[in-house]
């Protein structure tokens, strides 16, 4: 039987059971990203970006089948308060929402302008403005995108306001803004950057922002990825980070401690948690996708 948990602080051993297995749920994508979860439906949506295609996977019958293809390279993704399906779309190089008639619209594809990188990941907050991140990923090759040059002055961080729809800049000094989420209380935002991809040792980290209303006070790094980099991560409801790395999921405590990691075979580029209970974990790693049961319990973002 393989290893699943590894506790590093004591904190962690009270997060899982120890026979607990780390479900293999579907394998065939070439980078498995963006999961988010549907729970009327309970059914889980994510993309595999280079195939571009977006995935379903049912919870009531363990299959899985495709939801859309082509899907615009589509990587992050989100549930808005209203039950949609909010997507950043590499290829689309914008953010988009799927309406309740199948109607997929664009949010965003543009600042001052000038088209948008390739929006990477999105968190809607529960004003309903949408935050979303922005490195050039999606436009560097024709692997997850398409090739192309850059419009904007660097690559950033927007908001879209709920009511005008406007785009602003909320961080300008990233190198590549990733993952993306809020802290329960909304009071706070991190935001990961991988900038070691395209800088020698460049930052592969998570920044913390305190929220003031549709401006960012930055409060300096959170944690440092000690295996691989960052990418997609989630809340649990007792403000624990759940965050994708090379050897699977790192939890940090409130405080920036990493107290464990569930072990996973495959690099991990995201997770989100599922489930009737919310405490089923799904991680997109690599090739595949995979999910465990905790006894710690998702943050509710819709």
């Amino acid at each position: 039987m393989a290893k699943v948990f590894e506790t590093l602080d004591e904190r962690f051993n009270n997060l899982f059971v120890g026979t607990a297995q780390l479900d293999k749920l579907y394998t065939g994508c070439r980078w498995a990203e963006g999961p988010a979860y549907f729970a009327a439906g309970r059914y889980l949506v994510w993309s595999d970006i280079p195939n571009d295609r977006m995935l379903r996977y049912d919870e009531t019958s363990g299959q899985t089948s495709v939801f859309r293809a082509p899907a615009g390279n589509t990587n992050g993704h989100t549930v808005d308060r209203k039950g949609r399906l909010v997507s950043c779309e590499h290829g689309g190089r914008r953010v988009s929402r799927t309406q309740f008639d199948g109607t997929v619209i664009t949010l965003a594809d543009s600042y001052k302008g000038k088209r948008l990188n390739s929006p990477n990941d999105v968190v809607v907050k529960s004003d309903g403005s949408i935050w979303f991140t922005d490195p050039s990923y999606g436009i560097d090759s024709d692997y997850e995108g398409n090739k192309s040059p850059s419009e904007q002055k660097g690559n950033y961080v927007y908001r879209i306001d709920p009511k005008s729809g406007a785009v602003t800049v909320v961080a300008d000094d990233f190198v590549q803004p990733n993952g993306i989420a809020f802290s329960p209380d909304e009071k706070e935002l991190y935001i990961v950057d991988t900038g070691a991809t395209h800088k020698k040792n460049g930052p592969k980290h998570i920044r913390r922002f305190e929220v003031k209303g549709d401006k960012l006070k930055d409060k300096g790094v959170f944690a440092k990825c000690t295996a691989g980099l960052f990418d997609g991560f989630r809340f649990d409801t007792e403000g624990r980070i759940w965050t994708s790395a090379a050897d699977g999921v790192h939890c940090y405590d409130k405080d920036g401690t990493l107290i464990g990691k569930v072990l996973v075979p495959e690099v991990v580029a995201n997770v989100c948690f599922g489930g009737p209970k919310r405490n089923y974990l799904y991680i997109c790693g690599t090739t595949s996708l995979y999910a465990v049961r905790l006894k710690v319990n998702g943050v509710r973002t819709f």
